[in-house]
């Protein structure tokens, strides 16, 4: 592990990591909200799903350094009692948890399809990108926002699981169209190498020369492209459960944080609402400019 790292610190991107000061502090605040929320039960002060702790009378509560606040609940609390430090991890870690795994979802799909398209060519290449350019003719959040509403509709008293599974397949249904798009652009120039061609002649079957051979080379844009997606599934999410058919209620994430906060912004706890989107706003900005630092490494005239 230690001699992968070493290794890694000392290639090219290694280097121009350690040479990029925003993409050093955009890693750490990603490490950062990252390990709160997968440690969310030993790093926050208290447990804002556990009815037994809250208490009404703590509702609304300031943050600590203002007259009526208390030490205890630093950022305050919201309508219901919660400390609005540990609902913010809690809430981080479904945002993160629904926005990473509808971008793997949209890269398995995405990269299937612009792989089997690029190389096979011919009506499979017609109807995968028709399909393609009928997904980007919807608005994301509008197909987002029927599939989660029709999913809610349908199955009125599903489980948490089945809720979560309906909103990433929400956010991964038009997500998949740009991976296909631009592995298939790519894997266009490289079916027609030499490797590839010599690959054909020595009779490797097609799907392992796109598993072995073409796949690896076509990943560099896609990395990159999943980066910065993560930070747009994120939002989408944090929209979704803003409008309500998000992140169901006993589990509310940063969109549903933001909601139930809109509600007292104009009546002076306005900390119910800003922190839970200055939260949003810090996940989403750390890793779109990631998303930039890796763009610059991976592409050799940008060095």
């Amino acid at each position: 592990m230690k001699n992968t790292l070493v290794r890694w610190l000392d290639s090219d991107v290694g280097h121009s990591f350690r040479t990029s000061p925003m993409a050093i502090v955009a890693a750490l605040i990603a490490f950062v909200c990252v390990f709160c929320s997968v440690f969310a039960g030993w790093v926050a002060p208290h447990n804002p799903f556990d009815l037994a702790t809250l208490n009404l009378g703590d509702a609304r509560l300031p943050p600590a350094w203002m007259p009526e606040g208390r030490g205890t609940y630093p950022l305050g609390t919201d309508d219901q009692g919660r400390d609005i430090l540990s609902a913010l991890i809690y809430g981080a870690r479904i945002s993160l948890v629904v926005g990473v795994a509808s971008v793997v979802l949209s890269v398995v799909v995405g990269v299937s399809f612009g792989l089997l398209a690029g190389f096979k060519g011919g009506w499979i290449d017609a109807v995968l990108m028709r399909l393609c350019d009928v997904m980007l003719s919807f608005p994301a959040i509008l197909v987002a926002l029927l599939i989660a509403g029709v999913g809610r509709a349908l199955f009125p008293n599903a489980h948490e699981s089945l809720a979560f599974g309906v909103l990433i397949l929400s956010i991964s249904l038009t997500g998949w169209v740009q991976y296909a798009r631009t592995v298939r652009g790519s894997t266009l120039v490289e079916r027609n190498k030499e490797y590839v061609q010599a690959a054909r002649v020595t009779g490797v079957a097609p799907l392992r020369i796109m598993r072995k051979h073409v796949l690896p080379n076509v990943m560099g844009p896609v990395l990159v492209l999943a980066t910065i997606q993560v930070a747009t599934a994120i939002i989408t999410e944090a929209t979704l459960s803003f409008l309500g058919v998000g992140a169901p209620p006993t589990s509310p994430s940063l969109g549903t944080l933001i909601r139930i906060g809109n509600d007292y912004l104009f009546s002076g706890e306005w900390w119910i609402t800003v922190f839970p989107g200055a939260m949003l706003v810090l996940i989403a900005l750390s890793v779109n400019l990631l998303g930039d630092w890796l763009r610059d490494a991976l592409n050799p005239r940008l060095r």
